[in-house]
């Protein structure tokens, strides 16, 4: 069954933009409701505005607003379904990717998404937008074309390694970084403590497909990207048996069948993202790589699953954190760098576009 695309917060939030940008009303209010919900968060944030004479004012602060998410969802609904543009679908998934973040809580716009009358809303938006030949990549399992990014290289980008022992390190690090956790970090999950919050397989190369405009979905789609605008795609092939995370039972499936808990760990970080306090699974990687040789999350399962809570069973659950839309992990050492220039990319600004370098 294709998951709802209303049903992970990174989708909602690239619905909620794309409503915003056909829409002042739609912008208005949900500036206004995502700065209060940023307040009521405890955030410090500053809320900018027009005076009717068209003067500019600051605010710090609660403030009063004739908004509501009732009005929202109606501004919303007057919009109705509609084809956006490429360039806005492609600004609004970049949005979506960048705004993800997983050692606090989620960001005013997010909390006013998962609004449940304002998520009602949206789904012509999502029905449209799921229609479009341009989104057809989010659904696509792992492409044969792969491209691993270096960001800011000097020069032509540094060796690929395969790190065929990836895996094994990483569940090195994360068996002792749980056993450190749980004789020193307190079990309360309000505690201020941030720690690893991350669920890939890190130390394990990772690279992408292709977007249909031929820059690699690496390269824009990055959550909490640095301001990059100069990057250097290395062209590799990998081998082997690819695992498909195509919705968040497929995460799930992993986590039931290969399990090592990391409560201790992640407690704080994902009680921040999830509002649930509870013990914690991810898949164990070398266990993983034992059947599998990559591990592919598709765009589709980003949007879906993506910083959210799934649940495993009745006494755990888990997070994707970390992984980027189309992304694949290698575990087990079957991939190289082919025959074939490396291709530069750069922009003017991190927001894109993103061109070949001359």
């Amino acid at each position: 069954m294709t998951p709802d695309l209303l049903s992970g917060p990174r989708g909602r939030r690239l619905c909620l933009q794309l409503a915003c940008e056909v829409s002042d009303t739609v912008r208005r209010l949900l500036h206004e409701l995502a700065y209060d919900a940023d307040v009521a968060a405890g955030a410090a944030v500053v809320l900018f505005g027009w005076n009717d004479d068209g003067s500019t004012f600051e605010t710090r602060g609660q403030v009063e607003t004739s908004a509501t998410t009732a009005a929202l969802a109606d501004a919303i609904r007057a919009v109705g379904a509609f084809t956006p543009t490429t360039d806005d679908l492609y600004a609004a998934m970049l949005r979506a990717v960048d705004s993800a973040r997983y050692w606090q809580e989620p960001d005013g716009e997010d909390t006013i998404a998962a609004d449940a009358a304002v998520c009602a809303s949206l789904a012509a938006i999502a029905g449209a937008v799921a229609a479009l030949p341009e989104t057809a990549w989010w659904s696509r399992d792992r492409t044969a074309e792969q491209w691993a990014v270096e960001f800011d290289p000097s020069g032509n980008g540094a060796p690929f390694d395969a790190a065929p022992d990836g895996a094994q390190k990483w569940r090195e690090n994360t068996v002792a970084e749980e056993a450190h956790a749980r004789a020193e970090r307190p079990s309360d999950v309000t505690a201020n403590y941030s720690g690893t919050w991350w669920s890939h397989p890190w130390g394990c190369p990772h690279t992408t497909g292709a977007l249909p405009t031929g820059v690699p979905a690496g390269i824009p789609f990055v959550e909490d990207g640095l301001g990059w605008t100069h990057a250097v795609a290395i062209p590799v092939r990998g081998g082997g048996r690819t695992f498909e995370i195509r919705t968040a039972d497929d995460w799930a499936e992993l986590c039931r069948r290969f399990p090592i808990e990391v409560t201790a760990s992640r407690r704080h970080d994902w009680y921040r993202v999830t509002g649930r306090d509870g013990r914690w699974l991810l898949p164990d990687w070398t266990r993983v790589a034992q059947e599998w040789d990559a591990v592919h999350l598709t765009g589709l399962a980003y949007l879906t699953a993506a910083t959210r809570e799934i649940e495993v069973d009745a006494e755990y659950s888990s997070v994707i954190g970390g992984w980027g839309p189309d992304e694949t992990y290698w575990l087990t050492g079957l991939v190289r760098e082919v025959e074939g220039p490396r291709v530069h990319w750069q922009a003017h600004a991190p927001e894109g576009p993103w061109d070949r370098a001359p």
